[in-house]
């Protein structure tokens, strides 16, 4: 009887971590279900996805240019993300830093409402940019990249 007591207790310590584990909320109007990007002439949209000279270190949820992009959670905005160097993606080089549910994470191409400040999930933080202008037939998305570079796939 001890034994099956210290087993289940073994069991539910190792999965509560789980089940307290953040979720991402809706990110997009019109993606509800927060739908990842596939395939597309641009490349993979999933977290380790290969690029032309590195790995792609976040995913991409879909989402229509111009889009309304939501908080997935109750978040604090941290500041500005420069995407890009190259001045002939200036349309797309913006993005957010936002922290949450112990989670530091940011988000690509997106034009916010605000760098700082408390939004509420559900609460709208911006839009998307026009990914078409300078990627003409991909799948217009925003890349969720975590601060620390680590997958964020299992926060979806």
């Amino acid at each position: 009887m001890k034994t099956t007591i210290l087993l289940l207790t073994v069991v539910l310590i190792a999965v509560l971590p789980e089940c307290q584990m953040a979720k991402f909320g809706q990110l997009c109007s019109g993606n509800s279900s927060n739908r990842r990007r596939t395939g597309d002439k641009w490349g993979q949209g999933h977290y380790g996805a290969s690029r032309t000279k590195n790995v792609h270190e976040g995913i991409d949820i879909m989402c229509n240019d111009g889009a309304t992009v939501y908080a997935p959670f109750d978040v604090t905005l941290k500041g500005k993300v420069i995407v890009y160097k190259d001045p002939k993606k200036a349309a797309i080089n913006d993005g957010i830093n936002l922290s949450g549910e112990g989670l530091c994470f940011k988000l690509f191409y997106v034009k916010p409402d605000s760098y700082s400040g408390v939004v509420k999930k559900g609460q709208r933080i911006g839009t998307l940019l026009p990914m078409q202008s300078v990627y003409p037939g991909t799948t217009s998305h925003v890349h969720v990249q975590m601060c620390d570079k680590s997958d964020p796939t299992k926060y979806f």
